[in-house]
C-alpha cells in the first residue's frame, strides 16, 4: 500500500505533487489545506482523507482530527501536536531523559490512543520523522508557496510486509538537511536513512 502525505498547502496545489503522489492508494492532508480546489486536486490523485489547520474555514468540513487504520497500521492525524516539533525531535534524538523530560513525554504520547502506530501532523512547515516509543510521528512537511526558508515537501508510507517505509519528497533542491527516510516495524522499531 501506498499512502500520500501531504500538509500546509495553503490554497496552492503545487502541479509536482500529481508526479510524486501517482499511484497512491489514499492521500492524507494534515491540515492547513486552504480552499476546496486543493482537495479536489489531490482527489483526481487518490481518495483523500484531511483534517482541519489552524487557517483553514469551517466551510470545508474537515474535522480536527481523524483516527484509521490502513494497510494493518493504525494512524491519528491532527495539524497541531499539543508539544511543539522541536521537543519530539529533542526526545527522539536523546539517549537520556532526564525525570522531568521523562515524565513530560509520557504525557504527551498519553495524548494518543494506544493502538496508534504512526501520528501525522503539520503546522511548523518543517518536514519531521520522529520516534518516540512505539510511536513514529511524521511532519510531511509544507506543500504549499514557498515561506519562511524553508523546505517545500510532502512525503509516502509504503507498506509492505510488516513494515512502512516513510519518505520525504522535495518539492524543490534545498541547500539544508532535511530527514529522508525512516523505516519502521510494525511492532515499532524503526531505522532512520537520511
Amino acid at each position: 500500500m501506498k499512502i500520500g502525505l501531504i500538509s500546509d498547502t495553503h490554497g496552492y496545489f503545487d502541479p509536482r505533487i500529481a508526479e510524486l503522489l501517482a499511484g497512491a492508494d489514499v492521500i492524507l492532508h494534515a491540515g492547513d489545506v486552504g480552499t476546496m480546489n486543493v482537495l479536489d486536486e489531490l482527489a483526481l490523485i487518490a481518495p483523500v482523507r484531511a483534517v482541519k489547520g489552524n487557517i483553514d474555514s469551517d466551510a470545508l468540513g474537515l474535522p480536527l482530527s481523524l483516527h484509521f487504520a490502513l494497510g494493518g497500521m493504525h494512524f491519528e492525524m491532527q495539524h497541531i501536536l499539543p508539544t511543539p516539533q522541536s521537543q519530539i525531535e529533542k526526545w527522539s534524538g536523546s539517549k537520556q531523559l532526564s525525570e522531568a523530560e521523562t515524565r513530560s513525554q509520557r504525557r504527551f504520547l498519553a495524548c494518543f490512543e494506544p493502538s496508534t502506530q504512526v501520528v501525522i501532523f503539520g503546522h511548523s512547515h518543517q518536514p519531521c520523522l520522529a520516534q518516540l516509543g512505539e510511536k513514529l510521528f511524521v511532519n510531511p512537511g509544507s506543500a504549499g508557496k514557498k515561506r519562511f526558508g524553508l523546505p517545500r515537501c510532502c512525503g509516502e508510507i509504503s507498506i509492505l510486509n510488516q513494515e512502512a517505509r516513510v519518505k520525504i519528497l522535495p518539492l524543490e533542491d534545498y541547500n539544508q538537511d532535511v530527514p529522508e527516510s525512516i523505516t519502521f516495524n510494525l511492532g515499532g522499531s524503526a531505522s532512520c536513512l537520511h
